[in-house]
């Protein structure tokens, strides 16, 4: 396991096909993620592991970054992911996150997502990091505004055929 970073109460490490499958299988599956994020057609571990190497592990080989799963340090299970997203219809990467529901509101996203925009800025000069979310997702939003992301307007998302709030965040 490829240790990304770590934070008080957090790990982040780089997620492999071999070891994450059945978390990302229930991660992508679960109600928050279908609700706000999409159905990625993800329902077998099979697909779980081809989600994994088309998607993290490809960002890793590519740009140097992507998902992180987010390992609770007590525990030392991963409790959701978070990190780093290039995307040809953005300029700057964007900064994405999901966990699993029995985390919800314990601040680990926070927690994440700071420790994210740390090292975008620090480790991979990023100048800005943009984020989306569902209009709809109210604590998605209030998270971005404790990160200091300022709202930059609606975006129209063509992969999910919807407008979404789009939101950024320059060097810290």
């Amino acid at each position: 396991m490829e240790l990304v970073l770590e934070t008080e109460r957090l790990l982040l490490r780089k997620l492999t096909s071999t070891t994450d499958t059945a978390f990302v299988l229930e991660l992508l599956n679960s109600p928050g993620y279908l609700q706000f994020i999409g159905d990625k057609n993800v329902k077998t571990t099979e697909q779980a592991a081809q989600f994994l190497e088309n998607g993290p592990l490809k960002s890793y080989r590519e740009n140097g970054f992507g998902m992180y799963a987010v390992v609770q340090k007590e525990s030392q299970i991963p409790i959701g992911m978070c990190g780093l997203l290039k995307r040809d219809l953005l300029a700057h990467p964007d900064l994405g996150y999901a966990f699993l529901p029995g985390f919800h509101g314990k601040g680990y996203a926070l927690e994440a997502a700071r420790a994210t925009l740390s090292i975008a800025f620090d480790s991979f000069k990023i100048p800005l990091v943009y984020a989306f979310t569902d209009p709809d997702n109210a604590h998605s939003i209030g998270l971005l505004g404790k990160l200091g992301m300022q709202y930059q307007g609606p975006f129209f998302y063509t992969d999910k055929n919807k407008e979404l709030n789009l939101y950024a965040v320059s060097v810290l």
